[in-house]
């Protein structure tokens, strides 16, 4: 969220979004992009998917990860509201 100041939203995601993007995130050994991937491509909103690649390329390096186990790789939900701002799914705990 830090690294998309402007294009995220806090507090309760609202019970009816616009697009929910989900992205397979690949790192290399030095936490750098190796690929992303779409896991689910919302329905409607399609430039939500966009926004969503975008945001994890601004957020990276994510730090070394060679002493963790491969393989290197995490999947993120977006939740876009009306605003075509975004919550990460993992931190709507």
């Amino acid at each position: 969220m830090a690294a998309n100041p402007g294009r995220v939203y806090t507090g309760e995601v609202p019970q009816v979004l616009l697009a929910i993007p989900v992205l397979e995130v690949e790192l290399n050994a030095d936490g750098s992009i190796r690929k992303i991937g779409v896991l689910r491509k919302p329905g409607q909103a399609l430039d939500t998917l966009d926004l969503a690649i975008a945001a994890v390329r601004r957020a990276a390096p994510f730090g070394d990860v060679s002493a963790m186990p491969r393989p290197w790789k995490f999947s993120e939900t977006f939740l876009f509201n009306d605003q075509r701002l975004f919550k990460p799914m993992t931190l709507d705990l």
